[in-house]
């Protein structure tokens, strides 16, 4: 029995976990799906009631008793600093060092991408985000900060360590999944001591993988290629905030926010998965936010687990919902939040 802790959040992130979580309940009545959720009130409520984002203890727990970690979104214009979710994801993220942030980036439906003329063969990849480094570590300061002669500064910090094992990550999963071609991208024509880092652990990993084509890309080069030609794509590797930016123009070659799955991953320990969309407050419980990419999400965490014919079962069940137009109006469907649901539920029992 795999143990799921779920965090449904804040915002539209309570709206869209209850869809992915019906989903998940759907499955284990055919059976062979032996998972057990467990859900936990950590968010804005709970931290405006009583001051708490994550109970003592909460971390050695989930990493103790679970086996992995599904959390809807977090976010609420309450708490200004948004200290809570700031407590819970990074909390979570740099506490279990959950160093790959994995970011499918797969079109289902050729009519929801942007670009002219690509089908689903052309959007068809996967980025691998370093997660725990880079320049969202923190490191800074600023200096006679709020008058005319303030400095800011802000460091990037990368080791060793940190780059080779996401870049030995997206190599692994493209041996594993009979890929061919892994693009790192970087910036190291300009910032030469962090990057070069990156440029030289690259090649010498690479050469532990002949079957698989290395190649490199400075990111401004690379955010153009996947706007001209993303079939050339199959797996790319970055660092945080490069990730971070790439990743949400994926998505939006993919259809939008609202279809974006990830993975914070680290293969050793309890891993979690949220979909990629804010809270969205102001849509909260109007029935009207899109919960594929949570779905979506939740089979990225079953195959994680082991679960592949049942990820893949929910995966069927989104693209039929896709071509049957069963979406919400941020993809010119007409249905609602539970409706959409309520469909895919359904889907994957009559699929049997």
């Amino acid at each position: 029995m795999k143990r799921i802790a779920v965090i449904a959040g804040d915002g539209i992130g309570i709206d869209v976990t209850r869809e992915a979580v019906k989903v998940i309940e759907a499955l284990k009545k055919l059976g062979g799906l032996e998972v057990d959720l467990k859900e936990f009130d950590w968010g804005a409520e709970r931290f405006l009631r009583d001051g708490i984002s994550m109970p003592p203890g909460g971390l050695d727990m989930l990493r103790n008793e679970f086996d992995a970690i599904f959390v809807g979104a977090l976010g609420d214009p309450r708490i200004p600093d948004m200290r809570h979710a700031a407590d819970i994801l990074l909390g979570i993220r740099f506490g279990l060092d959950l160093y790959a942030n994995v970011r499918p980036v797969k079109l289902i439906s050729r009519k929801l991408t942007p670009l002219k003329d690509r089908t689903e063969q052309d959007i068809h990849f996967t980025v691998f985000r370093e997660n725990t480094e880079g320049a969202y570590v923190g490191m800074g300061g600023n200096f006679k900060k709020g008058t005319a002669d303030e400095v800011a500064i802000q460091e990037e910090l990368h080791t060793r360590k940190g780059v080779e094992r996401i870049i030995v990550y997206a190599f692994e999963f493209a041996r594993k999944n009979r890929l061919k071609k892994v693009c790192m991208s970087d910036k190291s024509n300009v910032m030469r001591y962090g990057h070069d880092l990156w440029q030289r652990v690259f090649k010498e990993v690479s050469g532990r993988y002949p079957e698989i084509e290395p190649s490199h890309l400075y990111v401004d080069a690379l955010t153009m290629q996947m706007v001209k030609n993303p079939g050339q794509f199959e797996v790319i590797v970055t660092n945080n905030m490069f990730g971070d930016i790439v990743t949400d123009l994926g998505a939006a070659l993919q259809g939008g926010l609202g279809l974006a799955a990830s993975g914070n991953i680290n293969p050793e320990v309890t891993s979690m998965f949220e979909p990629v969309h804010g809270s969205a407050p102001k849509y909260a419980g109007k029935n009207i936010a899109n919960p594929l990419g949570a779905i979506l999400t939740s089979a990225m965490m079953l195959a994680h687990l082991g679960f592949e014919p049942e990820a893949k079962r929910i995966e069927d069940a989104v693209k039929d919902s896709i071509d049957q137009n069963v979406t919400t109006t941020d993809l010119k469907g007409k249905y609602g939040t539970r409706e959409v649901g309520d469909f895919i539920a359904q889907h994957v029992i009559a699929a049997r």
